[in-house]
């Protein structure tokens, strides 16, 4: 009997450790996803197949995922600082609270490679 392995078909391309905040804009200050505060294993995935991204992030304390968020092309990235990154989609504003500035970075260079990728798509894609 032959068995073959189908690979799956969404990767993590980087993991960073973050405090995960969203905007709150009615009282015009960050609180913690998922409602209370903690570290978070924080992923980017790539969807091979359909060449799709979103960032992926679950609480290392209980699991809970405090973030799934697609990226899309001509999102804008901001690093505020070494250690706190933020973005918006078109329900809210993430922010990334980084323990580490090498933490950042790893994170910072595979969401900018993936914005480089999703520009580089043509636009007919449906």
């Amino acid at each position: 009997m032959l068995l073959f392995c189908i690979p799956s078909s969404e990767v993590s391309i980087a993991q960073s450790r973050a405090s995960v905040m969203i905007y709150d804009d009615a009282n015009k200050k960050w609180i913690p996803a998922g409602g209370s505060s903690g570290i978070s294993r924080v992923h980017i995935y790539h969807h091979q197949v359909n060449s799709t991204y979103r960032v992926v992030g679950r609480k290392q304390n209980d699991h809970q995922v405090v973030i799934n968020c697609a990226i899309l092309k001509g999102l804008k990235y901001n690093q505020a600082t070494p250690t706190f990154h933020q973005w918006r989609d078109a329900r809210q504003v993430y922010g990334l609270n980084f323990g580490s500035k090498e933490d950042a970075d790893v994170f910072a260079q595979a969401m900018l490679s993936a914005l480089e990728a999703l520009s580089q798509q043509g636009s007919g894609k449906g």
